[in-house]
């Protein structure tokens, strides 16, 4: 669809299921030729709930390495209390992402009309009133910013600010989506943001460490820049890829390609610094980490890839299996001590206290 409207007279020669708006669709007949659509309250009400993205909001699970950090510091933390801080804290989190979500739909709206897949969203499609849903945003991100701030002031300002990136990202004249490579960077920084969410939920009265926000942050572009070069594969043609994103006219396959080494690199750099700072038991981890990099450009590079649609990654079995593999072996060398590779390194042993203590 590209916004032309079809002659009447030649409507039943031109329309496909993939073409079928609410304005030209049969009542009761699914878009895609599936199941009918039923009737009543929950058909005006499900394309509300499909636009705040509620299936999306597993990517708060990046709060869990504030979490981690706030209790490698602080292991008195690992309490009760401190389950239900974190639960409210998720639930904030995954407000102010519905309210983020809700916004980008809204705005895409058009140019999603000129994706394979995204024009079959309900804002895409007119299913989804305008101001509704500038209601629900607002709402949304209202309940989330003085939930956040009722909390503690660190992390109603990191609240804040995950909402205002939302803003900064879709609404003109900004829009850093549009602009190459800022996109990727804006969007990214949720990464960081989210990690402030999970550690000032614990500690609000000091700052986690920057070298890791700095490679938390880089982590993300990565998987972005990886997200833009799917994309830009699947639309298979550069006018259309311009059409449905300004920064498709800059990009192309090498120049994201080249940035993403350039994020994975700079990650490598920033977890480095960390490492060797704070936990060089970390360093038997670099191997697999360097793995799941190299499996998620593999992932990429498949035809229809799920790097498009980071909340369907769980599908890829061997490679979700590797990650949960990877992550568990992080968090257990966070909290042990293997007084060993401090001498091999030369390296001064960290003041933290481990929870374990290997080779002694």
């Amino acid at each position: 669809m590209t916004g032309s409207q079809t002659p009447e007279s030649q409507v039943s020669e031109t329309l496909t299921p993939e073409t079928l708006t609410p304005e030209n669709q049969s009542p009761g007949v699914a878009p895609s030729g599936g199941a009918p659509v039923k009737s009543g309250v929950w058909a005006h009400v499900r394309p509300y709930v499909q636009i705040a993205r509620i299936d999306h909001w597993f990517k708060n699970a990046f709060m869990l390495l504030g979490v981690l950090l706030a209790f490698f510091y602080r292991p008195e933390l690992f309490t009760t209390s401190s389950a239900w801080s974190l639960l409210g804290a998720l639930g904030i989190a995954c407000l102010i992402a519905s309210s983020n979500y809700v916004l980008n739909e809204l705005l895409d709206a058009p140019l999603d009309r000129e994706h394979p897949t995204k024009r079959h969203r309900p804002a895409a499609r007119g299913e989804v009133s305008t101001p509704v849903a500038i209601l629900l945003w607002g709402v949304l991100g209202a309940i989330g910013v003085t939930a956040g701030f009722a909390m503690n002031a660190p992390f109603g300002l990191s609240a804040l600010t995950f909402w205002v990136m939302g803003v900064v990202y879709n609404v003109p004249p900004v829009r850093s989506k549009e602009l190459a490579y800022i996109d990727v960077l804006s969007e990214s920084v949720n990464n960081p943001i989210r990690l402030a969410l999970g550690w000032f939920a614990l500690i609000p009265d000091r700052l986690p460490p920057l070298s890791l926000v700095l490679a938390y942050w880089m982590v993300g572009a990565f998987f972005m820049a990886t997200k833009r070069f799917a994309e830009f594969r699947a639309i298979g043609d550069p006018a259309r890829a311009a059409r449905y994103r300004r920064s498709f006219a800059v990009y192309n396959e090498s120049r994201l390609l080249s940035s993403m080494v350039f994020y994975v690199t700079s990650c490598a750099l920033f977890s480095g610094i960390f490492i060797i700072r704070y936990k060089v038991e970390l360093i038997l981890c670099v191997p697999f980490v360097a793995g799941f990099f190299s499996l998620y450009v593999t992932l990429g590079l498949k035809e229809d890839s799920a790097a498009q649609n980071p909340e369907k990654l769980y599908q890829e079995k061997s490679f979700f299996a590797y990650a949960v593999g990877t992550t568990v072996l992080f968090v257990v060398l966070m909290f042990v001590e293997i007084p060993g590779l401090y001498s091999l390194f030369g390296v001064e042993p960290s003041s933290f206290e481990p929870l374990w203590r290997l080779g002694q």
